[in-house]
C-alpha cells in the first residue's frame, strides 16, 4: 500500500458506509510480533482523538508494572478495511498506532518509532525518502484434524513451477486478491526454491509505509492460508536440507523525486558517491545488524553456505553469493538489495538498523571495497581472507555479541529497546543451549 493521506472524516464515513463492527488498533511489539486491542466501532471516535489506553507491563520488554500505562495514537493513514468477514461478527477494520506515553510524547520501547527517529537523522541530512521494496518468502504447510500444521508440505513444486505441481497456487492467488483489495500493488507472485515455499513482491515505499506493509502481509498470508487448512510460517528454516525463507530488502535513498543512488555520468555501474558510501556502511555494520535483521536461533540455520543464502560480507552487480547486491535496473529504480534478512525480523527495527548503517558511510564518506565478481561459497577460508571478506555470525550468540560492540546499530534500537532486545536474546540463546536434541541422541545415546 502507498502513502495516502486519509482524515478523520474519512475514516468515519467509511466505518459507516461498510458497516465495520469492529477496529483493531494494532501495534507491534520489540519481538516483532503483531499485537492489538479491539474496539467495537461505538469507540472510534475515542480512538481518533488518542484516548485508547492498554497496559504496556504486559507487553514484552516495553515497561514495568509501575509504568503500565500507555496510549495508542492511530496512524490515520494505515486505515483500512479488512476485505474478509469474521462469521456472524460483521466487518473488521484496522489502524497501525504509533506508542506514546501519558504525558503524550513518543514510547522509547516502540519499534515504529525507532524507525522514525532514525528517519529524521536521515531528513537532517537532506534526504526526504528511505524507500524499500522487500521480498518476504513463506512455507505452506499441511494442517492436521485438529489444525496444528503438521511438517508436511502442501507440494513438491520448485523454482517458478505451477499447477498441478504448485498446489500452493490457488492459495497464493487468494492471497494476492485479497492483498490488492486492500491497496497493494502486487509486482509478482511465484512458488520459490524449495517445496512449499512461495514468495509474493509489492512495490516499494517509505520506510514506514513497507514496514507497516509486512505486518500486513504477514496478517494476510495467514489468515488466507488458514482457509485454505495450511499454516504459513515465516520462520526462516523450518527444514533441514532445503533453502530457507529470506526477505531481501531493496533500499534507495530519495532527494524529492531523485534517486540519489543513480548517476548517469558515472561509467562505472552508474552508481552515485552516495550510493556507495551507504553501501559501505552497510557493509562496515553488516555483521552488527545481523541479530537484529536474523534475530532468532533458527535464523543461523538459513545462513549456511550452499542454498543461496548470503553468509559472507562483500557486494557484487550480477553475483548472488554476496551480502549486497546490485540489481541491474538504473534511473529511479537503481537500488542496493541486501540478501541476509529474514522474514522473523522486526521490520521496523531491521530497516531502522540498515538506514542507521548507510547512513554512517555517507556521513563518513566511507569507501566500498571492490566488488567480488566470483562465487564466494567455493572460496575457501584463505581466499576470502586475501579478498577481505569477512564472514557474518554463526549463531544467534554470537551476533548479539558484535551488535553490543556496535554504537551505531545500538544508537539505531535506541537505549531502551536496546537493552530489553539483547536481554530477550540472550534468554533465547541461553534456552536453545540447554535444549538436548534428538539429534544428539541419535548421535551420542548408542556411542557412549
Amino acid at each position: 500500500m502507498t502513502r495516502r493521506n486519509i482524515t478523520r472524516e474519512d475514516i468515519l464515513k467509511i466505518a459507516k458506509a461498510e458497516d465495520v463492527r469492529f477496529i483493531r488498533l494494532q501495534f507491534t511489539d520489540i519481538l516483532g510480533t503483531i499485537k492489538n486491542v479491539e474496539i467495537p466501532v461505538s469507540q472510534l471516535e475515542k480512538a481518533l482523538d488518542n484516548k485508547m489506553m492498554f497496559d504496556g507491563s504486559s507487553i514484552e520488554g516495553f515497561v514495568r508494572i509501575e509504568e503500565s500505562d500507555m496510549y495508542l495514537f492511530p496512524d490515520l493513514n494505515t486505515w483500512v478495511v479488512f476485505p474478509w468477514t469474521e462469521d456472524g461478527t460483521g466487518k473488521v477494520a484496522r489502524l497501525i498506532c504509533d506508542i506514546h506515553n501519558p504525558d503524550g510524547t513518543p514510547f522509547a520501547g516502540d519499534p515504529r518509532g525507532q524507525l522514525k527517529r532514525v528517519l529524521k537523522e536521515m531528513e537532517e541530512l537532506g534526504f526526504s525518502s528511505f524507500n524499500v521494496g522487500p521480498e518476504p518468502e513463506f512455507f505452506l504447510f499441511k494442517k492436521d484434524e485438529k489444525g496444528r500444521p503438521t511438517l508436511e508440505l502442501n507440494d513438491q513444486g520448485g523454482y517458478f513451477d505451477l499447477a498441478p505441481v504448485d498446489l500452493g497456487e490457488n492459495c497464493r492467488k487468494e492471497i494476492v486478491i485479497e492483498l490488492e483489495n486492500m491497496g497493494f500493488e502486487i509486482e509478482a507472485s511465484h512458488h520459490e526454491v524449495a517445496p512449499g515455499q512461495h514468495e509474493i513482491d509489492f512495490k516499494y515505499a517509505d520506510a514506514i509505509t513497507t514496514a507497516d506493509n509486512i505486518q500486513t502481509f504477514k496478517l494476510v498470508v495467514k489468515t488466507i492460508a488458514a482457509k485454505h487448512n495450511l499454516h504459513a510460517t515465516f520462520m526462516p528454516k523450518p527444514l533441514f536440507g532445503v533453502n530457507g525463507s529470506g526477505m531481501h530488502a531493496n533500499m534507495s535513498l530519495f532527494k524529492g523525486n531523485e534517486n540519489v543512488f543513480f548517476d548517469e555520468g558515472n561509467e562505472d555501474m552508474q552508481l552515485s558517491d552516495d550510493a556507495r558510501a551507504f553501501t559501505a556502511g552497510i557493509l562496515k555494520h553488516a555483521r552488527a545488524f545481523t541479530a537484529v535483521c536474523n534475530p532468532t536461533v533458527n535464523s543461523y540455520k538459513r545462513l549456511v553456505p550452499g542454498y543461496e543464502a548470503p553468509c559472507y560480507v562483500a557486494w557484487s552487480a550480477r553475483n548472488r553469493s554476496p551480502l549486497v547486491r546490485v540489481p541491474a535496473a538504473r534511473g529511479l529504480s537503481t537500488r542496493i538489495e541486501v540478501r541476509s534478512v529474514d522474514p522473523a525480523a522486526n521490520p521496523y527495527l531491521a530497516l531502522a538498523t540498515l538506514l542507521a548503517s548507510g547512513l554512517d558511510g555517507i556521513k563518513n564518506n566511507l569507501k566500498a571495497p571492490a566488488p567480488i565478481d566470483r562465487n564466494i561459497y567455493v572460496m575457501d577460508k584463505p581466499e576470502r581472507v586475501a579478498n577481505g571478506i569477512d564472514d557474518l555470525p554463526s549463531t544467534l550468540s554470537h551476533a548479539l555479541e558484535v551488535l553490543k560492540a556496535d554504537d551505531v546499530v545500538m544508537h539505531a534500537l535506541g537505549d531502551h529497546i536496546a537493552e530489553h532486545f539483547v536481554e530477550l536474546k540472550e534468554i533465547e540463546w541461553d534456552m536453545f543451549r540447554t535444549q538436548v536434541t534428538e539429534w544428539e541422541r541419535d548421535q551420542y545415546m548408542v556411542l557412549f
